[in-house]
């Protein structure tokens, strides 16, 4: 019977390096001939994308939080059922830009929804999964703003790039508490530092846990 694959999250903020630490820790998987596949979230599959595409533009008409809180799982519900669950049964590994962390810091500290309500939907469409390894890029505020608004210059902001620092300082403390609360599966890394080192961090990590050599 095929063993199941390794479920690992990136998580942080606008501007800390998550879409180059993914592509990095993908290109050691394959040195490692370690079969994975490379997802994220909200998306992952087309369904699952048409619905980001709803969270993510910006409109006339606002959307609720609570509205966005249901299709956040609703996009989750697809991407697990459709692709993570498929692949991890597979045996592949599955590295994925956020996850459920990220609801709990951008619509739980961010948008102020109850974290209970958070918990009831991870229940419902998560039952038992949860990542083996959470990799949380963590920089202040206004350095990783800087660095998206540097990086997105002359791209239209999508919904959550056009908030300001305030919600960005309550979602990173937010994702701070979460780390606080489950050390043991989210690593804490200072996404200020250059990213060869960050990388080197992630590659230690896995390592310690004796998933690679």
């Amino acid at each position: 019977m095929t063993a199941a694959g390794r479920f690992i999250t990136l998580e942080g903020i606008e501007g800390v390096g998550k879409t180059t630490q993914v592509a990095r820790l993908s290109e050691a998987l394959n040195q490692h001939h370690i079969g994975h596949i490379v997802t994220r979230e909200p998306g992952g599959t087309p369904l699952a994308e048409s619905i980001r595409a709803v969270v993510l533009t910006a409109r006339d008409e606002p959307l609720p939080p609570t509205a966005e809180l249901l299709l956040m799982f609703a996009a989750r519900a697809v991407h697990i059922a459709n692709h993570i669950e498929p692949n991890l049964r597979a045996g592949r590994w599955v590295i994925c830009d956020r996850f459920t962390d990220a609801t709990y810091a951008y619509q739980g500290g961010g948008r102020g929804l109850p974290v209970k309500h958070i918990g009831e939907l991870e229940s419902m469409v998560q039952g038992a999964l949860r990542p083996d390894l959470t990799i949380l890029l963590d920089a202040p505020v206004a350095k990783a703003l800087a660095r998206a608004q540097a990086r997105n210059a002359g791209s239209p902001e999508d919904r959550f790039e056009r908030e300001r620092g305030e919600f960005f300082e309550r979602v990173r403390a937010a994702y701070m508490a979460r780390a606080a609360a489950e050390p043991d599966r989210i690593a804490v890394l200072d996404a200020s530092r250059p990213a060869d080192a960050v990388t080197a961090r992630i590659l230690a990590l896995l390592t310690a846990r004796s998933w690679i050599s």
